[in-house]
């Protein structure tokens, strides 16, 4: 048996200290599969040991959850006995090393973290964050990333309905590959993943263990360096076939009442599954790992206890139900094995080639692993009203937004995705956001994930609530009630005071929105050492919302529908620039104070937006955000075929900050004439602001006192950039 020296204990991303309190709860040394089992479990990725202290601060409670953080996914009660199941994770590092395999493998495993909750994935969504056009390596990251989530996505057979991407120079070295998954089960029929009892078997379904993965979790616990291609076999590889295969034979098992506890094998894949199994049940769990399968000849204890192969579950059963489990996972091609028993000594015992090799109290790898309340410093928010020139005509700007990376279209992405497969989905990817149709009802699912990273770095606590306010704003466009949201913490290296102030300060923002705008957070990944060679990433608290729509018939979309139609703004406009889009890409400047945002307009709004759609009176509703009012309204344009004249714009000089600031909680809404005066009146009366800037109609966006451009004009400025860069045309570096 290896002798474990400082050097062992670096490797395995342990510090000094952390190793002598290891061995202060073992009562003497660790062995090697000892310590390989406790660096996964107390790393940052399976113990948040930087971010559990304040994740506290977060709302999980509200009467429609019906389970909050701690399990592999959240869930929601959506009535009529149905449940709605989901969560987003994060798989940052292995995407940039390895892009096609590092998202495939995201996508498989945030699926399996829903299925393994009894729910059948209906929707997946992703969060993508690439370095600058120009670097040397993001087309092809593009490229993979894609690649990898429509592969795995589309032989699963579940749409991919939606999601966004961004270029920033932040993530050169680290970009972000963030996978959400939506769910649907029975409310009565959620399995969980307490091991409880003594004396049942443990059983092993899916695929084989390989030695690829081994020390993913640990990879995805710390910086990179210019060495980091070296950790290329710690990248999973996937196989979206085994896992449809998994997908039906676990749901086949969930219909029968043989399961006591199940658990997808994530990241740390055996060891974490298993410890965490037992933790939540309270009891211990012995391992024979003669007994797993084993895809790779003479595998150790310790690759077997730390490998990260895919497609493989663990599950503790009724005793005497073994041969019925086994008879409908052979009958799906997959492999079982009854590879252990649960125990009363609450402790995880491992056992290889006859001799026990681990042997420890399952609390000190889940309860007693460290808990840091790591030292931060709150940056003076970025503020200030930025210069802008105010001689630029808005319609050439307009132009010109439309065809930078962030504005672009993203068709040349969606369109590699199947997002109409199992015929459920009612607004696909183009829209505020993604509509899911609960089958055989009139029920939907609304379904977002939003952050503006430039907002956080500049002011932390207000760029935290407006993720939030964001995602509510989207699912509200759309015209459903916002329930619950799942988030994935994109940060640097926690332990710089400032990193941290970062990660202190938004969710501290996250929190105060959530409460505000009663939309909970039930579930929730951490990813930080988003770092390379000591530079580190925006900070990126992604929020994926999900809200009900109690008819599907009653939905609104940005397209404009009817020439005539007035447009309205929800909301008043002040002409916030500052970290705006505008600001980055026409005057090359990232500076100014984000937008505030006031969450009790936000919610009043909101509501009023709401009940129009909920009502039937108004189908044609966007949210104001990126790029402001006129590109909203150009977005609405060019996704009716049907163009407009606006006629408000204030003198010359303000043209800029009315049409292209970032004020928060505003909407644009188009009706019939009679109806929107109807509307402008009640908005009045129920003290919301609200303004009549035009009328839909032509061809052309025209914009009094600033001109005129053709929609034809517009659409081939968005929709050209990202296919002309991904076929390798030659781009000018930004932002």
């Amino acid at each position: 048996m290896a002798v474990i020296t400082p050097q062992i204990v670096k490797e395995h991303g342990l510090s000094e200290e952390e190793y002598g309190r290891i061995k202060q709860l073992l009562n003497r040394e660790p062995n090697l599969v000892e310590l390989g089992i406790f660096s996964v479990m107390w790393s940052e990725h399976c113990s948040y040991k930087s971010t559990r202290a304040h994740l506290r601060k977060l709302p999980t409670k509200a009467p429609w959850v019906l389970q909050g953080p701690g399990e592999n996914a959240g869930v929601i009660d959506i009535g009529d006995g149905d449940a709605a199941i989901f969560k987003m994770e994060s798989h940052n590092h292995p995407s940039f090393i390895e892009p096609y395999q590092g998202a495939a493998t995201g996508v498989g495993g945030i699926m399996r973290d829903v299925f393994t909750m009894g729910a059948r994935p209906i929707a997946m969504m992703n969060a993508l964050r690439f370095g600058e056009p120009s670097h040397h390596k993001t087309r092809h990251l593009v490229s993979g990333v894609v690649s990898g989530i429509g592969g795995y996505g589309n032989c699963m057979g579940i749409p991919t309905v939606g999601g966004e991407v961004n270029f920033h120079k932040s993530y050169n070295g680290n970009i972000l590959v963030n996978a959400m998954c939506v769910g649907l089960a029975k409310a009565n029929n959620i399995f969980l993943s307490a091991a409880k009892g003594a004396g049942n078997p443990v059983v092993y379904v899916g695929s084989k263990t390989g030695r690829d993965g081994i020390h993913g979790a640990t990879m995805a616990s710390a910086e990179f360096d210019d060495a980091s291609e070296e950790k290329r076999p710690t990248v999973q590889v996937g196989d979206p076939f085994t896992e449809k295969l998994l997908l039906e034979a676990c749901l086949e098992l969930m219909a029968t009442d043989a399961i006591i506890a199940i658990q997808d094998m994530g990241a740390a894949g055996l060891t974490s599954s298993s410890a965490e199994m037992g933790d939540k049940g309270g009891s211990g769990i012995e391992l024979d790992l003669d007994k797993v399968p084993q895809r790779e000849a003479n595998m150790t204890a310790y690759e077997m206890m730390l490998s990260e192969s895919q497609e493989r579950m663990l599950a503790v059963l009724k005793p005497g139900r073994e041969a019925e489990a086994e008879a409908i996972f052979k009958k799906w091609e997959l492999d079982f094995a009854v590879i252990g028993i649960t125990t009363d000594t609450k402790r995880l015992v491992v056992k290889h080639k006859g001799a026990v090799v681990a042997d420890m109290p399952i609390t000190a790898l889940s309860d007693e692993a460290p808990i840091y309340e790591r030292p931060f410093e709150h940056r003076a928010p970025v503020a200030g009203t930025p210069k802008f020139d105010p001689s630029k005509k808005v319609t050439d700007s307009l132009v010109k937004l439309l065809g930078t990376p962030d504005m672009a279209s993203r068709r040349w992405i969606w369109e590699q995705y199947d997002y109409t497969v199992m015929a459920d989905t009612v607004q696909c990817p183009g829209g505020d956001a993604a509509v899911v149709r609960v089958h055989d009802t009139n029920k939907g699912l609304a379904i977002t994930t939003d952050v503006s990273p430039r907002y956080c770095r500049a002011n932390p606590f207000e760029g935290g609530k407006q993720a939030v306010a964001e995602a509510w704003r989207n699912i509200t466009a759309v015209g459903a009630k916002p329930l619950a949201v799942t988030d994935n913490l994109n940060f640097g290296n926690p332990q710089k005071p400032e990193i941290m102030g970062e990660i202190v300060g938004c969710i501290e923002g996250i929190a105060e929105a959530c409460r505000a705008l009663d939309f909970p957070v039930i579930s929730g990944n951490c990813s930080l050492y988003n770092e390379t060679n000591g530079e580190g990433i925006l900070p990126t608290p992604a929020i994926g919302g999900v809200g009900l729509m109690a008819d599907v018939h009653r939905m609104a979309t940005v397209a404009f529908k009817r020439e005539g139609d007035a447009i309205l703004v929800i909301g008043e406009t002040r002409g916030h620039l500052g970290q705006s889009i505008y600001l980055r890409e026409i005057e090359g400047k990232e500076e100014g104070g984000a937008p505030p945002v006031n969450l009790a307009e936000e919610k009043k709004n909101g509501d009023f937006v709401r009940k129009l759609i909920a009502d039937g009176r108004v189908d044609t509703v966007h949210d104001i955000s990126d790029g402001g009012l006129i590109v909203a309204i150009a977005e609405m344009a060019m996704a009716g075929k049907i163009g407009a004249e606006i006629g408000v714009a204030g003198t010359t000089p303000d043209a800029i900050p009315f049409f292209f600031g970032e004020d928060q909680a505003r909407y644009v809404i188009a009706a019939p004439a009679e109806l929107a005066i109807r509307i402008d009146d009640e908005a009045k009366d129920a003290g919301i602001f609200v303004a009549m800037i035009g009328k839909s109609g032509g061809d052309s966006l025209i914009i009094a006192r600033e001109g005129e451009v053709r929609l034809s004009v517009l659409r081939k400025a968005h929709e050209e950039w990202l296919p002309a860069y991904m076929s390798g045309e030659e781009v000018p570096a930004s932002n």
